[in-house]
């Protein structure tokens, strides 16, 4: 699957221009698979209707059924049907994969094959940021978007290592600044602000999650794409780079947390191209990882591997032992993924041995990977285990090995919940599944409780589906158990499913 197809800001209508239609075979067989019924796909096609502003729609079971039988519907309805489809399976299914009538994005505004140079890296995220933000204030985020995977993805990441002029030391003529806006150079007491402006929005996504600053972030990186366009000397330049590009990945990781998918991936792809501006191939790195990481969400481990041995390659004599040990962690998982424990089990011990060595590091960590701390390790690394454990057909071997590494890592997490919320929220939620997975629902209830409350502190609609995807599990197990059932009716209460505000 190449491309999941996000397009449109039409109605949701639908599109007669054909008089004979065939049955839609391939929708109608990613439907029978669902275990949905039509009035429950056309009430979710409804509620994330209304969740991108698309308040016209009104789907009901007849309208299902004539897309069933061949009808195409009108933008959005293929970006949202190929959204619910990709989350119930856990993998890309794109609208080409429900054989539903696709639209030609332009390569500029959705691919990730894009020119690795300064002015156009500039140029391309002032332009997605004013439009992330102007439709953000519409509250419809669905512009045409690409979400890419396999060689389309990888290809283009290959050649952030291929050696190219950089801006940050030859800067291009300058574009004109627009009206109303002072020509004038940055100083360094004013790009120290950005630098600590970025460290503290950084440290409100840990506090309260993506969906409480997103805009702010996508807001302030729109004003530093203005500062690049203006002259600068070549240091100031070099910075102001590595400025947008922290940025950018926080936007994106932001994305990611409140679920616009398409969105994240294009804010790391530019975010990488700022690096690559900054000459910041430790930043770089740490890009890709969030690009594997969401590959590994997505169910492509082999395309999350590929980006992760190509941060190991580009970083391997140039960052820290932190940053190397959160790449080994990543690995992990993505072998984890794979169902490759041998290969696994090294990457978490090279994982292990690498962040032993980050004390001893006589250099200060950047900013970005100072999260990566001893509760992250044991976090990451019983994931991969637990991961296993699912590959292997919910093993209890592979979830025993995951259970002390992740009680260790709720430990931690629970001692300095206040800055890291999300992160306890997300372990507390994994050493349910555990507990799950050794057949043990009452532990798995009460802690699934207590995520429950954790959750409810943040604004991350990662966290809030996979708390639902763990009930949902302890539902379909054991059911019929009373701990269970009242788990399910808190769910219902305290995390009802409504729009996420980014």
């Amino acid at each position: 699957m190449g491309a999941f197809q996000l397009s449109g800001n039409g109605g949701g209508g639908t599109n007669a221009a054909s008089s004979q239609k065939r049955p839609n075979e391939l929708l109608a067989s990613w439907f029978a698979r669902s275990g949905w019924s039509k009035g429950e796909l056309a009430r979710q096609v409804n509620r994330r209707a209304r969740r991108l502003g698309a308040n016209h729609i009104s789907t009901d079971t007849s309208r299902v059924r004539r897309w069933l039988d061949g009808e195409n519907p009108r933008e959005p309805i293929p970006r949202i049907l190929a959204e619910l489809f990709s989350e119930r399976f856990g993998v890309v299914v794109s609208v080409e994969d429900l054989g539903l009538r696709t639209t030609r994005p332009s390569p500029s505004a959705t691919g990730v094959d894009l020119p690795w140079t300064g002015p156009q890296a500039v140029a391309l995220l002032s332009e997605f940021s004013r439009s992330d933000l102007m439709l953000a204030r519409r509250g419809f985020l669905g512009s045409s978007l690409a979400l890419s995977a396999g060689p389309s993805l990888i290809e283009p990441m290959q050649r952030w290592l291929v050696p190219s002029p950089s801006a940050a030391q030859s800067p291009p003529e300058p574009e004109p600044v627009p009206a109303g806006r002072a020509r004038g150079r940055l100083s360094p007491p004013e790009l120290d602000l950005l630098e600590t402006t970025t460290v503290m929005f950084r440290q409100w996504d840990a506090q309260c999650g993506g969906g409480l600053r997103r805009k702010a972030v996508v807001g302030q990186l729109h004003e530093v794409t203005d500062l690049l366009q203006e002259p600068q000397p070549a240091p100031i330049r070099r910075r102001l780079f590595k400025v947008a590009a922290e940025l950018a990945e926080l936007a994106g990781w932001m994305s990611y947390d409140v679920g616009l998918q398409p969105t994240a991936q294009k804010y790391h792809v530019l975010a990488l191209h700022a690096a690559k501006e900054a000459g910041d191939r430790p930043l770089g790195s740490y890009i890709l990882s969030n690009l594997s990481r969401q590959m590994i969400h997505l169910g492509r481990p082999e395309d999350a591997l590929e980006l992760i041995h190509l941060a190991q390659y580009g970083s391997r004599d140039c960052a820290g032992p932190r940053t190397q040990a959160m790449l080994y962690a990543m690995e992990a998982r993505a072998f984890a993924n794979m169902g490759q424990p041998g290969r696994c089990k090294r990457a978490v011990r090279m994982a292990e041995d690498t962040f032993a060595e980050a004390d001893e590091w006589d250099e200060p960590d950047p900013d970005w990977i100072r999260f990566f701390s001893e509760a992250e390790l044991y976090g990451e690394n019983s994931h991969s285990f637990r991961d296993l454990a699912y590959v292997a057909g919910r093993s209890p071997t592979y979830a025993s090995l995951a259970e002390p590494l992740m009680q260790r890592a709720v430990e931690l997490f629970a001692a300095e919940a206040d800055r890291h919320q999300r992160s306890y929220a997300l372990n507390l939620i994994g050493m349910a599944t555990v507990h799950l997975l050794q057949r043990e629902p009452e532990q798995g209830a009460v802690l699934a409780t207590d995520a429950i409350k954790a959750a409810k502190k943040v604004r991350s609609e990662r966290v809030n589906t996979r708390i639902r995807k763990t009930v949902g599990t302890a539902v379909r197990d054991f059911g019929d158990r009373a701990d269970v059932v009242d788990l399910t009716e808190r769910l219902a209460v305290e995390l009802p499913e409504t729009a996420e505000a980014v």
